[in-house]
């Protein structure tokens, strides 16, 4: 079936010097004016009242500009308060009528002299969808459904202890490690200061066709299993990070000072004294007693029924002259010019004799390459100290040590066990990267190759918090306030503008977690003085010149793009940062509490007022339903998705042409409790985005930055949440060990921003507090509710404190049961659990609570503490 947007084309025409339109009313009422941009009004008055006139309709001809493309295109704007709305001329056709239900208004040629009713009964009878229509009229997503129609993406895994920098990078085909100080590669004296990246093989190489297969151990562990099939001969190859000799227990190791730490990250800020610390600690910090090392060990077996050949390549500088490294065979070891040892290695339990080694394999056996790879190369001594130690031991340390992390966290069961093991990888993951001096020093949650932001190091912290890491999560919101410049401007990587806002929410959802009031008070001065810079740069903006276009708004850019304009998203995340400030002030410092409350108050109304002026500037677009939808700019000073062209620029950008518009566009501020969920401008920004800037329901170039799945649910909306959830993790994560790519076409790996946001959407979709209501599953599968099937939480943070709830499906019997429990102290007032049957019936009865079928919510007022569900279908 042809869509609306597809047909579009087919009665415009390109170039006309005048053109007579019509404006139709459903209703009476509409008063205001027209005004023409690049374009003139040819007849026809600018002003119209319709008050006593029902149905209404003007006619007009409007001069073009004869340009349809950019800056030039003419522009007809109706001022209608409180629904104003603007359309490109060039849009104007009978055929496809500008029709705007939520407004009561149609646009066509002034030869159309239908009235609103035939326009609207003409565009219903196509019997057309939009995008957002045509999924919720599909089944509802699966990850495997995802997958089979995204790109499949494999990504290098990061190997490393947590706390500490020197971490390990493997190859997506197991045939490189680079030793690397978090997001730079280590340079080495022996490659001319250069970084050194090492080549090794298991297996006869490159060939037609790759058979490896990756996974961490027990599906979540920072510990690399894989398997490399070469016809007769399987490899079977583990790798993992520990120390040179120190016995690797939890709550060991000394990690990295977390200003180092920021210093080896890409685009990090310091101020002049924060370098001179920096530049003061870095020898000591990058000189340890002993090194990490990289483990690994390939298994070779003969899976044949006759003797075959195994090969394995022992480890080589792949960017190091030949002249300037050797393998030792007689101890084993690659020895550089200079002495220092880069690897040791055995075979069979002895040093390997070759570098090269073609192995005959009798049928059924076997043959063990161990190889040990110091992060930064040894002296003869401590390599032989090292060629001691049990690679089996090690292993079950490195096991053990994981596990330890684990088990001071929240535990979750899911029916999908991808998922389920994505949460536990997902909270390793991110604690690997997080780096700062154990046991209470700061820490600086960096992401990717990158340093700690305000904004993109979020996720990662607010997840930390809802696993019940709060001791994680505090140290590494201290890292904020420790880089805090004197004014209170918080500014740490690449002249980001938004990192106050997005640090002050973090600190303030922290607080939600804890309610400690006693680290409030010590946070409160430099937290205060963060909201007094928001406040003078708000002030700044105070002018009347910037009514409608940034009036009391911040300034700044807020990513990458150099745009330094009234943003919707800074000045969210600049609301979110006040209002989180006055509530965690409440209980310690009303007056103060007050203050902010007001300023936030004060920086909402301003931000929503410039909002609606640019949504009445802004060109509507077509959905493919046949309706229209208005749109709204990223900034206050523009005219409509910047990738429309309607004031001019180039706006392409890190591999999209909508990258601005939606990854840093007006959409944030439902996210950013600037726009309520359900009201109408809500509505708009998620369906006009969905049709111009998705695919699969998907943002392009780096999805996660686009918060719309979680305003979905917050709708209500499961299915487009699905349908988004899904495609994103099945699009740039890799599906074997669960690591994800900042955009699709590679850049940082190990992005735990990107990593931070689907655990924070996987929270939201099981559990979600609004006000004093806590709500349950919003987002669950209904297949995670067949027979037999369990989801438990245990232990989450919540913001009415710890929550556990277990919910069993005996779907044979028709019932689901629930047990819900929350800290009977800061018990939320209401608790509703989504209770979807697999196959969408509606309970006959409900037991604890309120059953609404057309949500499959149970709602239990005046909750106690503790509390019993079930459901009969």
């Amino acid at each position: 079936m042809r869509s609306a947007a597809m047909l579009l084309c087919l009665s415009v025409p390109l170039l006309s010097a005048d053109r007579r339109i019509s404006i139709v009313w459903e209703k009476a009422g509409a008063q205001g004016e027209v005004q023409v941009s690049r374009g003139t009004l040819a007849s026809g008055k600018p002003g119209f009242d319709c008050a006593a006139k029902a149905p209404c309709r003007i006619d007009l001809t409007v001069g073009d500009s004869g340009v349809t493309l950019g800056e030039a295109a003419t522009l007809v704007t109706v001022s209608a308060a409180p629904n104003s709305f603007t359309f490109f001329l060039r849009d104007v056709s009978s055929e496809w009528p500008i029709f705007i239900p939520e407004y009561g208004v149609a646009v066509t040629t002034g030869d159309d002299r239908r009235s609103y009713a035939e326009i609207e009964r003409a565009v219903r009878s196509r019997g057309l969808q939009s995008k957002l229509e045509q999924v919720e009229s599909e089944p509802e997503e699966s990850f495997d459904e995802a997958a089979s129609n995204v790109r499949n993406l494999q990504v290098q895994t990061w190997l490393g202890l947590g706390r500490d920098i020197r971490i390990f990078a493997v190859g997506e085909r197991l045939d490189w490690i680079q030793p690397r100080f978090h997001g730079y590669e280590v340079k080495l004296p022996e490659a001319e200061d250069k970084p050194v990246r090492y080549s090794l093989l298991t297996g006869r190489g490159w060939g037609p066709r790759d058979q490896i297969a990756r996974r961490l151990e027990e599906g979540v562990l920072p510990i690399l299993h894989a398997q490399l099939v070469d016809e007769d001969i399987t490899y079977e190859i583990t790798a993992f990070t520990t120390m040179e000799t120190s016995p690797l227990r939890e709550g060991s190791g000394r990690g990295t000072h977390f200003l180092v730490a920021d210093g080896f990250g890409h685009g990090h800020m310091f101020t002049p004294e924060q370098q001179k610390l920096h530049d003061s600690l870095l020898p000591a910090e990058t000189n340890q007693p002993e090194e990490t090392v990289l483990y690994l060990r390939a298994v070779a077996v003969n899976t044949s029924g006759a003797p075959a050949y195994a090969f394995f390549k022992h480890v080589s500088p792949s960017n190091v002259p030949a002249s300037e490294w050797k393998f030792d065979s007689v101890r084993g070891y690659g020895v550089y010019k200079s002495g220092r040892v880069f690897s040791v290695a055995t075979l069979d339990g002895k040093p390997l004799p070759r570098e090269e080694a073609a192995l005959p394999l009798a049928p059924g056996r076997s043959a063990v390459l161990e190889i040990r790879l110091p992060h930064r190369p040894i002296s003869a001594e401590r390599a032989v100290k090292l060629a001691a130690q049990d690679f089996a031991a090690r292993h079950v340390e490195a096991r053990d040590f994981w596990h330890g992390k684990l088990r001071g966290a929240a535990r979750v069961h899911l029916p999908e066990k991808r998922i389920e093991e994505m949460i536990q990888a997902g909270l390793l993951h991110l604690d690997l990267v997080t780096y700062g001096l154990e046991p209470e020093g700061t820490l600086t949650s960096t992401i990717g190759v990158y340093s700690a932001i305000g904004s993109e190091s979020s996720p990662i912290i607010q997840f930390m918090d809802a696993m019940g890491r709060h001791d994680v999560a505090r140290r590494a919101l201290q890292y904020f306030l420790d880089k805090q410049h004197d004014d209170g401007f918080i500014q740490n990587f690449g002249g980001y503008m938004l990192e106050t806002g997005a640090a002050l929410w973090s600190i303030g959802e922290h607080y939600r977690y804890t309610r400690d009031d006693d680290w409030a008070r010590k946070v409160a001065p430099k937290v205060v003085k963060a909201c007094r810079y928001m406040q003078e740069w708000r002030k700044r903006n105070m002018r009347e010149d910037f009514r409608g276009r940034g009036y009391g708004m911040l300034d700044g850019k807020t990513a990458d793009p150099e745009d330094p304009f009234h943003s919707f998203m800074l000045n969210g995340y600049a609301y979110l940062g006040f209002a989180r400030a006055a509530e965690m002030l409440e209980r310690i410092d009303p007056a103060e509490s007050r203050r902010w409350r007001e300023e936030a108050d004060g920086l909402r109304r301003d931000t929503r007022e410039s909002f609606r002026a640019a949504m009445g500037r802004s060109p509507v677009v077509p959905l493919r339903n046949g309706r229209w939808c208005p749109t709204a700019p990223p900034w206050a000073e523009y005219r409509g998705p910047l990738a429309l062209g309607a004031d001019g620029g180039s706006w392409f950008t890190h591999g999209a042409m909508v990258s601005r518009d939606s990854l840093l566009g007006p959409i944030y501020l439902i996210f950013q409790e600037v726009l309520d969920p359900d009201e109408t401008a809500s509505s708009f920004l998620l369906r006009f985005h969905n049709e111009l800037m998705t695919d699969r329901n998907v943002a392009f170039s780096q999805p996660y930055y686009s918060r719309h799945p979680v305003s979905h649910l917050r709708r209500g909306e499961v299915k487009p949440f699905l349908k988004a959830y899904y495609n994103t993790v099945a699009a740039l994560a890799d599906r074997q060990t669960y690591t994800f790519w900042e955009h699709y076409f590679g850049a940082s790996p190990h992005k735990t921003h990107e990593e931070g946001w689907f655990l924070m959407d996987t929270r939201s979709m099981l559990y979600m507090e609004r006000g004093d209501t806590l709500s349950l599953l919003l987002g669950a599968p209904r297949r995670w509710l067949e027979d037999g099937q369990r989801i438990e939480l245990r232990n989450v943070a919540s913001y009415f404190g710890p929550l556990s709830f277990e919910v069993v499906s005996d779907i044979a019997h028709g019932r689901i049961k629930a047990v819900i429990e929350c800290d009977p102290a800061r018990k939320p007032k209401t608790v509703e659990i989504r209770l979807p049957h697999p196959l969408g019936r509606k309970a006959v009865r409900a037991e604890g609570g309120t059953y609404d079928p057309a949500t499959e919510r149970v709602r239990i007022e005046n909750f106690a503490g503790r509390t019993n569900v079930g459901l009969r279908f």
